[in-house]
């Protein structure tokens, strides 16, 4: 067996400068607002998946040690940070529109510092498109060196002009970037970056690199400093959790890190996504099964019922298997939730394809899934393969599966009707006053009355209306 890449860190030198460069723009800061009396803003707006959302934190977590403070109007902030997504080409039209729009805001308020950052910025036509047409953006940066940021804005501070820095591959893992979380009592940790599957219609392997994984180590020593600062739920995020550990010299598997994490003091609930099917091993299942933090959810994309679709898609596994491994996991862990993600009109896509997805659903009863109409995407095979299905054909199969869909949703929640769960108390429901809202350990999303202060402690709470996309109950 070849020896794998060590995984690269950022040495504690880089770690110091970024640091002093930190403080160094905090400095300027107090300076003005001693000069003015007024506290310097910021506005970021996140795109994209949970990995975009975590990399926000991070973004978030150095702005406000540099002494910004959170604007309650973006137009009103003196720094306004896009963290981009090109999954979908509906989130890159928003990031466009966007941008249009705050040239007249730049215009009235040249002190205004604009950055865009993320995955929308890997790709060559995006940048080309921007420097074209959206002259008055002053830092683009892409996916691989977030812990530059600080050095990149200091520099955009003390030059005119746009600054763009993008790296083409990812060189080390940064750790140790201060963050700021929307939850005090749960979060997000990165086990692994990148991707190596080449689903033919997705561009995230081009825009976040190759497969790295972080050493079993240091994702433990974080989770453990997370749990002393409050948190009770952590979820472990990766393109591809199942295949973690595939580039370390020891090649610690993703089951392997379960069992460590599951060890940990104070912990009181584990997720994680997104597992690929073609890497989901009996031995994860048995530590989902045996590891008692573990939440009994799993969230296992299939993206088409076809066979004939999943081999264009280059998933790497069949409908069959796809369906023998669902059961297997719902036999081994019982009252497991299993919720998916599908797509609608992928290029070749007749209507016997789609009436084999519309059976997966019915077979496996998916707890809930994350619907999408296929989204061309420049730079993918998928993008330029025939067959490509007319908009009003999919919008038609598009409704007729949520039509299939919804009502298994609905059984679910109806399934829990008389029982007591377990929920993680998250916010203030936005539906009424005096309402809180939480999760249950199988992801249901539950709302009951309450006082603020249980927000963050586990309740019990009994069930006793049923809803589509959430339950109502009753504290116990």
């Amino acid at each position: 067996m070849s020896k794998r890449e060590p995984e690269l860190k950022i040495t504690a030198e880089e770690i110091q400068r970024i640091q002093k460069i930190i403080k160094e723009v905090r400095a300027k800061n107090d300076k003005e607002f001693v000069r003015t009396g007024k506290q310097k803003t910021y506005y970021i707006t996140t795109f994209g998946c949970q990995m975009n959302a975590h990399d926000s934190e991070k973004l978030i977590g150095m702005v406000e040690q540099m002494g910004y403070t959170p604007a309650d109007k973006e137009k009103e902030a003196d720094f306004i940070l896009y963290n981009t997504c090109c999954v979908r080409e509906n989130a890159e039209h928003k990031v466009f529109g966007k941008l249009g729009a705050l040239k007249h805001v730049k215009a009235r308020n040249n002190d205004l510092k604009i950055v865009l950052c993320g995955c929308m910025m890997q790709q060559e036509k995006v940048l080309n498109t921007i420097k074209q047409k959206y002259r008055h953006v002053d830092l683009i940066f892409g996916t691989f060196n977030l812990y530059k940021f600080p050095e990149l804005f200091l520099a955009s501070i003390e030059t005119s002009g746009m600054i763009i820095d993008i790296w083409k591959e990812h060189k080390e893992i940064m750790e140790d970037l201060p963050s700021i979380r929307k939850y005090k009592f749960k979060a997000c940790v990165n086990i692994m970056y990148g991707c190596n599957n080449f689903c033919t219609y997705c561009i995230v392997p081009f825009v976040r690199g190759r497969e790295r994984s972080r050493s079993p180590e240091d994702i433990v020593q974080e989770i453990k400093d997370l749990v002393q600062d409050g948190v009770k739920e952590i979820m472990l995020l990766g393109q591809n959790v199942n295949s973690y550990g595939k580039n370390l010299e020891d090649q610690t598997s993703f089951a392997e890190l379960l069992y460590k994490i599951n060890e940990v003091e104070g912990l009181e609930r584990i997720r994680f996504m997104t597992s690929h099917p073609k890497d989901l091993s009996d031995e994860l299942i048995e530590a989902m099964r045996s590891c008692e933090k573990v939440c009994k959810h799993l969230h296992l994309p299939i993206q088409a019922g076809s066979t004939k679709i999943l081999t264009a898609m280059n998933r790497k596994y069949t409908k069959e298997e796809y369906t023998l491994l669902a059961r297997k996991i719902q036999d081994a862990i019982p009252g497991i939730a299993l919720t998916t993600d599908i797509i609608v009109g992928f290029p070749g896509e007749t209507e016997e394809d789609f009436q084999d997805t519309l059976d997966i659903l019915k077979e496996i009863q998916f707890h809930s899934a994350y619907t999408f109409l296929y989204s061309i995407r420049s730079g993918t095979p998928a993008a330029t393969m025939d067959d490509q299905v007319i908009e009003e054909v999919a919008q038609e199969r598009f409704s007729r599966l949520l039509g299939v869909l919804n009502p298994i949703i609905l059984t679910h929640s109806e399934a829990l009707i008389g029982k007591t769960i377990e929920v993680l108390v998250e916010e203030v429901s936005k539906q009424a006053e005096g309402i809180l809202a939480g999760r249950s350990d199988q992801n249901h999303l539950v709302h009951f009355a309450g006082k603020e202060e249980l927000i963050g402690q586990i309740v019990s709470v009994k069930i006793i209306e049923a809803k589509t996309f959430y339950v109502v109950g009753e504290k116990v």
